[in-house]
This record gives C-alpha cells, sequence and structure tokens, in this order.
C-alpha cells in the first residue's frame, strides 16, 4: 500500500473509532453461552475488560422496568443474573426459574414471560418490581424459541422452532387462543408499532414470514425475501425500520415494516446473531457467534468497522445505549 493510501486508511479507521466511542458510555455485554459467562467490552477502548460469571448458558437478557438491572437467563443453569446496565456489576441471582431461553416483560409491567426452550413451555410470572412470581405455566409446541408482547400487554407470542409454528397465548385469561403453521425453523419475532402484523424469521429457510393478527385468527400476507437462515430482529429505531440477521448468509437484511420489503443490506460475519443499534441507527453490535466475536458493523459506510473477541458461542448483546426498540 502506497504511503499516502496507508495514512489515509488509518486516518479513517481512527475517525470511526472516535465517532463510535461518541455514540456510548456505558458497556456493552455479550452473552457467552458455552463458557456460562458474559464479556464487558468498553466503547471507548473496544477491548473486553471483565467477564462476568452466570448460570450455564446465558442465551438472551432483558431490562427490568425500573430500567436498574440487565436480567440475563441462563437457560440449562435454571436461574437469573441481575447485572447493573452502567458498572456491569452483578446484583443478585435468582434460582429455581425453568429453563429460562427467552424473557421478556410486558410493556405494562405487570407480567415476566419466560419460555422453556427444552421444556416445551412458557411460564407466566407476577412482577413486583423485585421478584418474579410463577403465575401459570402453558404447554406449547415443541421448542418454544423468541417471545413477543404487543403494545397493549394483551397478547404473548411465540414461535415454535422444532413444531414449524407460532402461537398467541391470551394475557388475561392466560390460555393459548391460537396457533398457526409456519416456514422452517421460526426464531424471533418482532410486532408492528401498530399491533396488526407479527414478523417471523426463518432460520430453516430464507426470509421474514408476515402474519395479520388484527382478527380473531392469524393470517400469513406474505413471505419477504431476506437471506439464508433469517434469524433474529433488532428494531432500527425510526419505528419504521428492522433489521434482521441471516445467520447461515453472513448478511444483515434491513426490513421496511411497512411496505414490507427488503431496502439494504449489510455483512455480517461468521454466524450472526442478536444485535444491538447505536441511538442514531447508524452502528449495529453484533454477536458473531462461529468466531466468538463482537463485530461492528456501519450501516452508512456498509462495512464491519471493528471486531473485539469475545467468548465462545456470543449470542444475546445489549447496552443501555441504544436505539427505541
Amino acid at each position: 500500500m502506497k504511503p499516502f493510501n496507508l495514512a489515509r486508511s488509518l486516518l479513517v479507521a481512527a475517525s470511526a473509532a472516535a465517532a463510535l466511542a461518541a455514540h456510548a458510555a456505558n458497556p456493552i455485554l455479550v452473552l457467552n453461552s458455552l463458557d456460562a459467562n458474559i464479556s464487558v467490552i468498553d466503547p471507548a477502548t473496544w477491548k473486553e475488560v471483565k467477564r462476568i460469571p452466570t448460570g450455564k448458558e446465558p442465551h438472551h437478557l432483558y431490562l427490568t422496568p425500573d430500567s436498574k438491572s440487565v436480567i440475563v437467563a441462563n437457560a440449562t443453569g435454571d436461574s437469573l443474573t441481575f447485572v447493573d446496565p452502567k458498572t456491569a456489576d452483578v446484583q443478585r441471582v435468582i434460582q429455581g426459574i425453568s429453563d429460562p431461553y427467552h424473557l421478556r416483560f410486558s410493556p405494562d409491567m405487570k407480567w415476566f414471560v419466560t419460555a422453556a426452550n427444552r421444556l416445551n413451555h412458557i411460564d407466566i410470572y407476577s412482577w413486583n418490581g423485585t421478584d418474579p412470581k410463577l403465575v401459570k405455566r402453558i404447554s406449547t409446541g415443541k421448542t418454544p424459541s423468541h417471545l413477543w408482547i404487543d403494545s397493549k400487554s394483551t397478547t404473548i407470542y411465540s414461535t415454535m422452532q422444532d413444531s414449524d409454528e407460532l402461537v398467541a397465548i391470551d394475557i388475561a385469561s392466560q390460555t393459548l387462543k391460537w396457533r398457526i403453521k409456519t416456514g422452517p425453523m421460526p426464531a424471533d419475532l418482532y410486532g408492528s408499532p401498530d399491533n396488526k402484523f407479527v414478523f417471523v424469521a426463518l432460520t430453516g429457510g430464507e426470509g421474514v414470514q408476515v402474519f395479520d393478527v388484527a382478527g380473531a385468527q392469524p393470517k400469513l400476507v406474505n413471505t419477504i425475501k431476506t437471506d439464508k437462515g433469517a434469524h433474529a430482529f433488532r428494531a432500527a429505531g425510526d419505528g419504521r425500520h428492522l433489521f434482521v440477521s441471516n445467520r447461515v448468509a453472513n448478511t444483515i437484511s434491513k426490513l421496511d415494516m411497512q411496505s414490507q420489503t427488503v431496502v439494504d443490506k449489510y455483512p455480517g460475519p461468521s454466524g450472526p446473531d442478536c444485535m444491538d443499534v447505536t441511538p442514531d441507527g447508524r452502528y449495529i453490535y453484533l454477536s458473531s457467534r462461529w468466531a466468538g466475536k463482537m463485530s461492528v458493523i456501519d450501516t452508512k459506510e456498509r462495512k464491519v468497522v471493528s471486531q473485539v473477541k469475545v467468548g465462545k458461542s456470543p449470542h444475546g448483546i445489549w447496552t443501555l445505549d441504544h436505539a427505541p426498540r
């Protein structure tokens, strides 16, 4: 490389690093599922500063309603680890939670819900602001995967990864409302802001199915072709666009929820899985699962601008400094 080009490349890299650091003051947490710990990334230096032990197989995480704790769900550890989102210190651990693979709070903050991936049930807990109390255990299809709750806190939606279904649970009666077949290996799902549509990523396929859930019974209304292994969603923060990681194709697609089309595409190296997004929507933090890295994608330049080595099989990823979801 010529000296001028080398200097220019270094300057561009330094500028990108400075721009990234300016976006965040709080740590980035990456769950290392096969190491049973959390990598804590300093966004100012892009270095792993420590690892926090968890229970076995931490896969997903969610912020408590008071924003004071991030709950890490340790699936085969049957436990929840509470972490301070600003200091990355462990606050406490709750034992005896049955196979918490995926988790979510209802928007009205009354209910805490977990999907027991190995045990084929969904648990609904009441939430008093401190501790979850099991209220109802609902048998589902085979391998409940990801959860979504509508904005009115009336319905829980869940994908069934191994029976290829989408199910809906009525929160008021805590009973199963309906189920509908999906394409192969449905994983993450996301509800439109108006609660009319649910988007379902097909890890065993090449796209995202769109279900109209506004009526008494759901209807498949569209299939958006993204790329092979569509898996996890993250909102872009503008109320309209949605990112989906394509695990097999090693790409990320940007969807327009209104037109139900793909409007952009980015690289997503080494088995892209969960994502978080900077407040302005420009940078995507991605768990590159097969490489054991956190990748940072610049959506404006459409390229990977940084990678940080983490642990084995990184899955959930989260920071307090993120775009609206």
